[in-house]
């Protein structure tokens, strides 16, 4: 994997782990696996920051972090692919998996809903089910769609290094 460009973009362990306001992890922050770019860790961390991505709630940062502390993945890496959900983003993905969630659920959607905050809050009661369900499928499926995609192309990428070298 192009180890040199995510690191490019990535800010140095050093400056996060000296962070005042994340003194209170203590040593765990200092675990290897939470900055090392290795082939687990960038899988994993894809695959925590999709699924999280996709978690309808503030604080998915947050979560993505607590997630990356406890498999061990990398930090930045899981955070940052959070912010694929973004106030851009956020209302076709969403309503995309409000669609897939009515397909699931073999409903069909209303055709004469204006798209207000009074008649979204009104019609709360038959979205939220749907909208959740799509949530987690499509959450689901890019985050195992990330771990394996990552993970076969980190493979791919070290086989090509590595028969390069030999030819030298």
């Amino acid at each position: 994997m192009p180890k040199k460009l995510i690191k490019k973009y990535l800010p140095h362990p050093d400056k996060i782990k000296g962070h005042k306001n994340l003194q209170f992890l203590g040593e765990r922050l200092h675990e290897p696996n939470l900055w090392h770019l290795n082939r687990r860790s960038v899988a994993l961390a894809f695959a925590i920051g999709l699924f999280t991505a996709w978690i309808p709630v503030p604080g998915q940062m947050a979560i993505a972090a607590v997630g990356a502390f406890y498999f061990r993945a990398n930090l930045p890496l899981s955070v940052a692919l959070v912010w694929i959900t973004n106030p851009f983003t956020m209302p076709p993905m969403f309503y995309f998996a409000y669609r897939v969630g009515l397909l699931l659920m073999a409903r069909k959607p209303h055709d004469d809903v204006e798209f207000t905050f009074e008649n979204a809050m009104a019609e709360l009661g038959d979205i939220w089910a749907p909208f959740l369900l799509g949530c987690l499928v499509i959450g689901t499926i890019c985050s195992t769609a990330g771990y394996f995609g990552m993970s076969n192309l980190w493979r791919y990428h070290v086989g090509k290094r590595w028969t390069k070298r030999q030819k030298r």
